[in-house]
């Protein structure tokens, strides 16, 4: 360990994570376990249980550098205690600087210790700013980053804002959210103030987290003349993140904006719908049951093959602890990326008709014999993705349940 003269006023550790070493709050002293750690229980922040966040923040930066094929930069204004910077600079090749921050004065300090004991201070700057201010202070052409990181407790809507002015052309901005309860319609009215869509509780609410975080940020990147890519997202745990590429030009932004729209959705039959125009018809084609909607939304797909396919590539020369499980979640949002938008449980389309829940796979085998597309997703294991009408959904879960009789 390098002596740097820190030594930290609170119960800590040294843990591995990737390839680097850091010093971090010890979480046995405040009595809890990785997933219900909340971060006012320590005077810095450290969780764990996103380290399969970090591995594939690694995987799809490494996949974007050998896209620009350059040098690249990266920002990380929300550091705590350094983790996600310190990684990015030891194991992401092509990666010449990396600037973290954080306004707590415990994480600064924790933060620069750690560059230090992993030997990066030529490679990492550490400041003690505000997000917000961080970013502003680089929205200068030649001061941009080509990829910016917010990743905080919460929603990054007050950040994305200086983010956009704080990204090149061309440049990634990666995303996370942890505050899903608005997102998924628990608390409807704070998803409006924060994303400005409104959302709805469903049994696909996650990917409808993933469409408004989307949502916002495409609204918000078109009042600087910026459209988006979106290159993958995912929902994972207690949050969502979205990787979108930033693109230049007032007519990217007109392109982006043509993707908002809506969810229509009945709760009588669960059909489901996108549009443009949410009151153009809230009368269910299925059933005739008045209609609810979410958003307004990303109605693209959150999910780009070849890009995932970078990253499983990236993923096979690593050998993460995680990297199973990676393994798993690239494999089934590639095979989504094609498939209709939102999902379906089957849980609830049998509890619906009173009928038992079959195997997903005898479902999804059923629905593909009826001549249409069925593929699993990774937002929920029971849900399936699909372009089947409700009618014959209905059909296939009453043709399984006479074959068990």
């Amino acid at each position: 360990m390098v002596d740097d003269g820190y030594i930290a006023d609170f119960p800590s550790e040294v843990i591995r994570e990737g390839k680097v070493q850091v010093l971090v709050p010890k979480l046995a002293a405040y009595g809890v376990v990785p997933s219900d750690y909340a971060p006012s229980r320590a005077p810095v922040f450290y969780n764990p249980v996103m380290e399969f966040n970090r591995d594939l923040s690694v995987l799809a930066f490494q996949a974007y550098q050998r896209i620009v094929n350059h040098e690249i930069n990266i920002c990380d204004p929300l550091t705590s205690q350094g983790i996600r910077g310190v990684r990015f600079a030891a194991e992401i090749e092509g990666v010449t600087k990396v600037l973290i921050s954080d306004i707590n004065e415990h994480a600064y300090l924790l933060a620069k210790h750690n560059v230090t004991l992993n030997d990066l201070e030529d490679k990492i700057a550490v400041k003690h700013k505000d997000a917000n201010a961080v970013l502003s202070c680089n929205a200068a052409p030649q001061k941009r980053f080509d990829i910016v990181d917010i990743d905080p407790f919460g929603t990054p809507a007050p950040f994305l804002d200086s983010a956009f002015r704080a990204i090149r052309n061309n440049g990634l901005l990666a995303s996370t959210a942890t505050d899903l309860a608005p997102l998924c319609g628990v608390h409807a009215k704070a998803c409006v103030r924060k994303y400005g869509g409104r959302p709805l509780r469903t049994e696909y609410c996650h990917e409808l987290a993933v469409r408004l975080l989307l949502g916002c940020t495409v609204t918000l990147a078109a009042k600087h003349d910026i459209g988006i890519k979106v290159l993958f997202s995912h929902s994972s745990e207690h949050y969502i993140r979205a990787y979108t590429q930033i693109l230049y030009g007032a007519k990217k932004a007109d392109e982006s904006i043509k993707t908002l729209g809506y969810i229509l959705h009945c709760f009588n039959c669960y059909h489901r719908e996108t549009t443009h125009h949410p009151f153009a018809t809230l009368q269910c084609p299925e059933c005739g049951s008045k209609m609810d909607y979410a958003g307004p939304l990303w109605i693209g797909s959150i999910f780009d093959p070849i890009f995932i396919e970078l990253m499983m590539k990236e993923n096979r020369s690593v050998a993460f602890k995680n990297s199973v499980r990676i393994t798993k979640l690239l494999n089934q949002t590639k095979e989504e990326a094609s498939a209709p938008i939102t999902y379906f449980v089957v849980d609830k389309l049998s509890g619906k008709l009173g009928l038992p829940s079959p195997a997903i796979q005898g479902f999804i085998n059923a629905v593909l014999s009826e001549g249409f597309q069925a593929v699993h997703t990774h937002f929920n294991t029971r849900g399936v993705r699909t372009d089947a009408p409700m009618a014959t959904l209905q059909k296939v879960l009453k043709d399984l349940a006479e074959k068990v009789k």
